[in-house]
């Protein structure tokens, strides 16, 4: 009785609501038969009667009651014989109230169906019978639902889960009804069960003592909030199965293995390197047994590839341990007299990647890991590698996920505190970004740098984020290796089953502080007095294995004795490196992209033009509509009747060069993907590429993919609203192959700062730290028009201020139009278009002023849209052969010998750089000194632009206009900046 009382107690009651709410949904109706008249009952009879009627039933849950019904209509037999009975009565047409009637006992006899038994002894002991087998079903939900309250999850058994749930603490008498008698009475168990018994029943004591053993041992199990079923009871059948959790004696040594490499690495390092910080892993040494566990059994599933993205904690032993990098290149990492090898200027040892293929020995089939590098962000790498592992599955035409998967390691603080991955979890089930299914894997110990858990989050658990996608969350003692071996088994599985995510939280501690330098005692003094005295989980492992008899002491230090001396031999070895190469630690590269037959490859851009007939036939495409019976929306009628008439006219406009573009990449081969909030369209309704068909529901046609018979597929996606998420994603993306062209568009260019981590951890800096190479391309929708500050600026001073002037440097930023996509004067000729013709760096002035170069007075430089303003404004003023205005279409790598030209075509011209946006802002901090450079400071180099500002612009349009108009007045006014007049 004792035990029932403290089990029973430790679980919260449930009402009669919250039981309602935790039920799963109603089995499916099934089909009518008829068998001996049972199945001619309609179920409204029973569901539609007042359950109030039935005193049996009072205060339970009417989709109880219609889930009992349906599994009788399956079979009578299914339901317990009470059930069986009052389920006959109501469909003979006994009055609500009299229905229930008892069996004589649980091995008896059924009553008769003549009529109802009346006597009030035989009633009563009925409906005590029903409300005892009600309880025990009501128990057994709180075990699957509540379970994980008291599992034994806490190394440290202090706990860091708060569920301020004071009924947990005392015996709430009477809730469920049962009592020290019931013990030992046999139930039989709901078919949603699996903790045994079969059609014989359990008695209760045995059924409580499974479920604690289901439940509320090292293992606790959130998976009740899904809402399939399907799903819910393979979980259930992968916990509740008596006996499930059972390993051979050659899995023991093996996970013993795996756990002696894992700690006696951050021993090995500890001692030789006791002052440099690792970020060791100390504290969650079955780290590494739990990744190598999930990657075995997902090879034994037909995973190929794995692709992981972790913090910095623990990663030199990931990388030593499971990726297997070669010890002598770990160590030689923590040599300070390591000299830096031309590839870039590199990073600490532990934001490095990698990137192995090997084979895989449990399984015996190669498998290629992939640990991608990243900064001090934590979680800024979880959309990247998602990106590169939904990249990798395109290209090996793996659209179900069962070649290539993603494991991603956490921290719990970042997990719990950062919203990139809530950003990434709700990419995982989208149709252009799903890699089907992520393993989550949590080093959870229970502190974030100085920060306990009642500070750093406001959910109990760090995982709760997870719940958003109906992700089954597995929490597991990570003092108990095979605990977390089994967890990480069924981790695995389910992953290659349903291809949903899965999270696994390793609920640990950290033995030393934040660093192996910084010391806990500050701020956490009790935990860390508990850990002083905590015993290593490798020690009480091997005692539990020498204990069963699975190996011996000798036999274990044997084991330890032969990995410390593969660490001495590579520590040895370690020293003979004096040159550091990043390239070694690559996790992704791109063998060959960067040498042609050999010798090195120039990236200066080849002629991209295209025959006459190409740019014909694409934009013939691009102003079609290729399905038969598709009916488009009249207004792109209109627009698609302007894209033939340009084609007709051999003039493009930015859509339809666009259009070009990407059709011609598509035709030779090279796969294109455009993503971004509302990028089938366009933001500004301009680019179309996905018709909608006005009659028919989710009917679509993408004209790109009808270029050409053999062409690369074309990928538009609208994303979800996010800009870190999907930009990382979209990095990843393109990581995996240099042969593609991956576009990010942001829906204005000014939200690219909600991704800024992506941009300047990965990006900007990426090739430097990483040797991480990557085409991606921003387009960035730019431009000064009244549209207030939020609306106006991409920031480019940003962009131009992180870059290094490398004329190798990757990737592109576009700075695209928005007003321009309609001006009638943005247009270019089929004839810069044709074979032979370049991307122009730099566009001349080709009018009155480049005739008579020496009678120019002024040569105004810019970018942009405010060319369009400067001639048209020229124009006005009838200047046209006074003022020269160029146009320089490449900021960065800054185009030198261009610039030199046209400013020395104009020697007797003041030279001015107009830009539209602030002074303090835009290009001219950046262009000035270039182009200073380039006349060898002989002409001053003016400004005509709009004053420093803190905001991007303003949010009135007439001040937008006045600004305007006194920019062009500056820079028509030929005495502005005359001195000497």
């Amino acid at each position: 009785m004792h035990r029932l009382r403290t089990t029973v107690s430790r679980l919260r009651p449930l009402t009669a609501a919250r039981t309602a709410q935790s039920l799963p949904p109603p089995l499916p109706r099934p089909p009518a038969a008829t068998d001996g008249g049972l199945r001619t009952f309609q179920p409204a009879r029973l569901l539609n009667t007042p359950l109030a009627s039935e005193p049996f039933l009072n205060g339970t849950s009417s989709n109880y009651v219609e889930e009992m019904y349906y599994a009788w209509l399956e079979n009578p037999r299914s339901v317990h014989k009470s059930w069986d009975v009052f389920f006959r009565n109501v469909n003979a047409g006994v009055p609500p109230g009299a229905a229930y009637q008892s069996p004589l006992s649980l091995g008896g006899t059924p009553p008769t169906l003549s009529g109802p038994q009346t006597a009030a002894g035989a009633q009563a002991d009925t409906q005590r019978l029903v409300e005892d087998h009600l309880a025990v079903h009501t128990l057994i939900r709180a075990y699957q639902v509540r379970g994980h309250h008291i599992a034994k999850l806490d190394p440290l058994e202090i706990s860091c889960v708060d569920f301020d749930d004071t009924s947990i603490s005392r015996f709430v008498s009477g809730f469920y009804g049962l009592a020290e008698s019931d013990l030992d009475k046999v139930f039989r168990l709901p078919k949603t069960t699996f903790i045994g018994g079969d059609d014989g029943g359990l008695p209760l004591r045995e059924i409580i003592r499974r479920l604690e053993v289901a439940y509320c041992q090292h293992i606790g199990v959130e998976f009740m909030f899904i809402n399939d079923v399907e799903q819910c009871q393979w979980i259930r059948q992968k916990f509740e199965t008596p006996g499930i959790m059972q390993f051979t004696e050659e899995q023991k040594r093996t996970l013993l293995a795996r756990m002696i490499r894992s700690t006696r690495f951050e021993e090995f390092l500890q001692r030789k390197w006791s002052s440099e910080k690792r970020f060791g892993l100390e504290g969650c040494e079955s780290l590494i047994p739990a990744l190598k566990t999930i990657i075995d059994k997902s090879s034994e599933s037909g995973v190929e590839s794995v692709i992981m993205g972790m913090p910095h904690r623990g990663r030199l032993n990931v990388l030593a341990n499971v990726i297997r990098k070669e010890l002598d290149q770990i160590f030689c990492q923590f040599d300070s007299k390591l000299e830096a090898a031309d590839e870039g200027s590199g990073d600490v040892k532990y934001h490095l990647g990698m990137y192995h293929k090997r084979m895989n020995r449990v399984t015996d089939r190669p498998i290629t890991l992939s640990l991608v590098a990243n900064p001090s962000h934590l979680e800024a790498v979880d959309p990247v590698v998602q990106g590169k592992t939904k990249a990798e599955q395109f290209y090996l035409g793996d659209s179900e996920g069962k070649r290539v998967m993603s494991i991603l390691i956490h921290g719990d603080a970042a997990f719990a505190g950062q919203g990139i991955v809530y950003e990434t979890f709700h990419l995982s089930d989208l149709p252009s970004y799903s890699t089907h299914g992520t393993v989550h894997v949590v080093v959870n110990n229970q502190i974030g740098f100085t920060t306990d858990p009642r500070m750093a989050r406001s959910s109990p658990y760090p995982t709760d984020v997870a719940r958003v996608v109906n992700a089954p969350i597995f929490h597991v003692n990570a003092d108990d290796p095979e605990a977390v071996m089994y967890v990480c088994n069924v981790a695995a599985e389910w992953r290659n089953t349903f291809h949903k995510d899965v999270v696994v939280d390793l609920v640990c501690y950290r033995r030393n502080g934040h660093n192996e330098m910084d010391e806990p005692m500050f701020t956490q003094p009790l935990m860390y007095k508990q850990i002083k005295k905590q015993k290593a989980v490798l020690q009480k492992y091997v005692e539990k294995l020498v204990g069963e008899g699975v190996v011996t002491m000798q036999q274990y230090e044997e084991e330890v004795a032969k990995y410390d001396r593969i660490c001495e031999e590579a520590y040895t070895h370690s020293k003979d490196e004096k040159i550091l190469h990043i390239k070694h630690w690559l996790d992704s590269p791109w063998p060959g992209f960067f040498t042609l037959d050999g010798q090195p490859r120039s990236l200066n851009s080849p002629s991209t033009g295209l025959p006459e007939q190409d740019l014909v036939h694409i934009g013939n495409i691009a102003a079609s509509v290729p399905e038969q019976d598709f009916t488009i929306h009249g207004g792109l009628s209109r627009i698609l009747r302007g894209r033939a008439n340009m084609v007709s006219q051999r003039v493009c406009d930015w859509a339809l060069g666009e259009y070009m573009a990407f059709g011609s990449l598509l035709k030779e081969g090279i796969h294109v993907r455009l993503s971004g909030q509302d990028v089938e369209r366009g933001t500004f309704s301009h680019r179309h590429h996905v018709l909608h068909d006005q009659n028919v529901d989710k009917r679509i046609c993408i004209p790109m993919n009808y270029i050409s018979p053999d062409q690369a597929p074309y990928t538009v996606c609208n994303s979800s609203l996010s800009e870190y998420g999907v930009l990382g994603f979209e990095l990843g993306f393109a990581m995996a192959s240099p042969n593609a062209l991956v576009l990010w568009e942001a829906q204005f260019g000014d939200f690219h700062n909600t991704a800024q981590c992506i941009i300047d951890q990965f990006i900007s800096s990426g090739q430097a730290k990483w040797v991480r190479q990557n085409g991606i391309v921003l387009l960035l929708p730019h431009g000064m028009e009244g549209m207030g500050p939020e609306h106006s600026s991409a920031r480019p001073e940003r962009f131009l201020q992180m870059c290094n002037d490398d004329p190798d440097v990757f990737p592109l930023i576009v700075f695209t139009p928005k007003s321009l996509l309609r001006h009638p004067e943005a247009k270019s000729s089929f004839d810069d278009m044709l074979p032979g013709t370049h991307f122009k760096r730099v566009i001349p002035d080709d009018g009155p002023a480049a005739a008579h170069p020496q009678n120019v007075k002024r040569v105004v430089f810019c970018t942009g849209k405010i060319y369009y303003e400067l001639i048209r404004e020229r124009k006005n003023r009838g200047m046209d052969d006074s003022v020269a205005v160029v146009r320089i279409e490449q900021l960065s790598p800054f185009p030198f010998d261009l610039v030199k030209a046209e400013s020395d075509r104009y020697p007797n011209a003041d030279l001015v750089w107009c830009q539209e946006e602030h002074k303090n802002q835009g290009y001219y901090d950046y262009v000035k000194p270039r182009i200073r450079t380039t006349i060898e400071r002989s002409r001053p180099v003016w400004y005509a632009g709009r004053g420093p500002a803190s905001a991007p612009a303003t949010g009135n349009k007439q001040t937008h206009l006045s600004e305007l108009q006194r920019l062009l007045d500056t820079s028509f006014d030929l005495s502005a900046f005359n001195f000497s007049s």
